[in-house]
């Protein structure tokens, strides 16, 4: 019963449905709701953040 061997269904599996699902957009989506409820001393962290995410997104 190893991981590795469940293929699409193991972690290399959620990695990709992940990224699929991580556009820039919804990266972008998901950072301005962050914002929307987080003090604004965070964010510039969170804008980093969001930024970090798209670079591995490509």
């Amino acid at each position: 019963m190893s991981e590795s061997t469940q293929g699409n269904d193991g972690l290399g599996g959620m990695l990709g449905k992940a990224k699929d699902f991580l556009t820039d957009d919804r990266i972008d989506d998901i950072a301005e709701k962050i914002k929307s409820v987080a003090p604004d001393s965070v964010d510039e962290h969170v804008d980093t953040l969001a930024e970090k995410a798209k670079e591995h997104n490509d």
